[in-house]
């Protein structure tokens, strides 16, 4: 079935927003080409608004003579998107596979493909640097047919696309081409959405802010959202105080498809949980607590040959990157977001930790403090550099 067929079924239908996540190796243009994608946004922005760091943003073109928006999904890392699939929902309708036309297949490009095949969500095979004369296009959609990505054309039906963020070839096409692929998936029943249904979200990320507390990048898969309404997510529970867009604007309301950062909740929720505001079955993991409490050092008691770590880290998702990455030997007593403490070094010493920072800063006196009590603190700005060099110890 073609795309004039569904709209001839679906002439009075409402449109939704896609959801797409963006994977592929470091260095391929992933932000270049998100950057080129907003650039082609049609919605006014308020004058000197600048873009949130929210995990997602949100854009809006004309397709087919209607006004149709996208939201994309900053995926924060490959093993955190494993994540944003949970209880038969993914966060994202769409993923785009973002592979260099210079370099073709690397190994994060691998790790890409299996995790969009295990999300079971479609996908579009985005090869960047078109404009770059040492390409060679055909070269990685072979070695993309090695690895099982069966491209329209080549015998499959995986849509591909050719782009330059650069130049701005072929950006306006691959936006096309997301919601060609949304539409035809969604074709039996448009859209399998009901924004009139009870609100049910995904927290794609995560963290805590010394301000305002406990901050959530939420994307909505069913219903609306409003500010003051009452929500959970597994054992925590929470009210939107506010309700922020990508460029920061306040809202009184946001329905399927849209990406908000919420606050409100009383502790910071994990990265693919499901958010509600009528829990019925979560009501009762939330406010009957099945957990023990524990002495800290009975943690500790028959793990001798283990490496104790305190994390700490700018966002749920970059922890979630980093814990499901590490070898088996490390041992995660603390793992929050925010900055280093008196009380991390403190507590690390009493144990014997490490204390691991990841796109934060510390504070001199922290510094001080550690070289004091003899506590070991690295600080990274990439995860692979700190897995490498932890993975050595």
């Amino acid at each position: 079935m073609d795309k004039k067929t569904v709209d001839n079924k679906n002439v009075n239908k409402q449109y939704y927003p896609p959801v797409v996540a963006v994977l592929g190796h470091v260095d391929h243009g992933k932000t270049s080409l998100l950057d080129a994608i907003r650039k082609t946004n049609i919605a006014e922005r308020e004058h000197g608004g600048i873009t949130q760091k929210i995990g997602a943003s949100e854009i809006e073109i004309m397709h087919d003579g209607k006004k149709r928006k996208i939201t994309f999904i900053d995926t924060p890392g490959h093993e955190a998107f494993s994540h944003m699939r949970t209880r038969g929902v993914a966060a994202a309708d769409i993923g785009l596979l973002v592979v260099s036309s210079v370099d073709g297949v690397m190994p994060q490009t691998k790790e890409s493909i299996a995790l969009l095949k295990n999300s079971k969500i479609p996908f579009i095979v985005v090869l960047t640097k078109s404009d770059d004369p040492n390409k060679l296009p055909d070269k990685a959609k072979q070695q993309l047919i090695k690895e099982k990505v069966l491209l329209e054309g080549y015998g499959g039906d995986v849509p591909f696309i050719e782009v330059s963020a650069k130049e701005g070839v072929n950006i306006k096409e691959l936006l096309d081409l997301i919601l060609l692929v949304f539409d035809l998936k969604n074709e039996a029943n448009f859209y399998p959405f009901d924004a009139n249904g009870a609100f049910m979200g995904i927290v794609i990320e995560s963290k805590m802010d010394q301000r305002s507390g406990p901050r959530a990048t939420v994307v909505i898969k069913n219903g609306k959202l409003k500010v003051r309404e009452n929500i959970y997510s597994d054992r925590i529970k929470g009210k939107v105080r506010n309700m922020l867009s990508d460029i920061g604007k306040n809202l009184q309301e946001a329905s399927v498809g849209e990406a908000v950062e919420l606050l409100g909740f009383e502790k910071v929720p994990q990265v693919g949980s499901i958010v509600t505001n009528t829990p019925k079955e979560l009501e009762a993991l939330i406010y009957k607590d099945e957990t023990k409490s524990l002495d800290p050092m009975d943690m500790f008691a028959e793990d001798q040959n283990m490496l104790s770590v305190v994390l700490c880290a700018d966002t749920q998702g970059s922890i979630e990157a980093i814990t499901n990455s590490m070898p088996e030997k490390v041992k995660f007593v603390i793992q929050k977001t925010g900055d280093i403490e008196v009380s991390d070094i403190l507590f690390a010493k009493s144990i014997g930790a490490i204390v691991l920072g990841f796109n934060i800063k510390v504070k001199p006196e922290i510094v001080t403090l550690a070289k004091t009590e003899k506590v070991l603190i690295k600080t990274y700005n990439i995860i692979y550099e700190m897995i490498d060099e932890i993975s050595d110890f």
